[in-house]
């Protein structure tokens, strides 16, 4: 379908962008907060937009696919790690945060994967929002071994999503 869609066929191309959409949806949901979800496929459709004339027709859509949607993933992990975050009031009802919880979850065992240096880096300076400086404060390393536990991290879980990502 995707060559059909390359080679300029509407109709191919709308079925293959609802087809994505779906697999996105749940790739997307099992990875990030409710509210990032759709903003998550949007830039991953936008992304398969601008690259399409890069796939390759010798191998599977999927691979292709998931490697977008890793790297838009790991884009939205970056910006939600730079949002500020704001108090909340003790007397706020609670909702429905199965997947806030699933999110953290997988954030988890992702991190137990790394060196408690790297998970330690990470957590601090991309989720949490730190400083390099404040970091290296923190956990008694210099900011360079700070950089460079976050940079090796990264790549780490780079390599471990890469290896267990579920194209379905």
């Amino acid at each position: 379908m995707m060559v059909a869609a390359q080679n300029g066929h509407g109709g191919a191309y709308r079925r293959l962008l609802g087809e994505m959409s779906e697999w996105l949806t749940r790739y997307f949901q099992r990875r990030l907060p409710p509210g990032n979800v759709d903003d998550a496929i949007q830039e991953t459709l936008l992304a398969v937009h601008r690259r399409r004339h890069t796939y390759d027709p010798q191998y599977p859509l999927g691979p292709w696919l998931a490697a977008i949607a890793k790297n838009k993933w790991v884009d939205q992990l970056r910006s939600l790690a730079r949002r500020p975050v704001d108090e909340l009031p003790d007397d706020m009802a609670v909702g429905d945060h199965e997947a806030s919880v699933v999110s953290s979850s997988v954030l988890a065992s992702l991190l137990d994967e790394l060196r408690p240096a790297q998970a330690q880096a990470i957590l601090l300076v991309k989720v949490q929002g730190y400083s390099i400086e404040d970091a290296s404060g923190q956990t008694g390393l210099s900011p360079s071994a700070v950089k460079m536990n976050i940079h090796r991290g990264l790549a780490r879980l780079s390599a471990i999503i890469e290896k267990t990502h579920d194209v379905e």
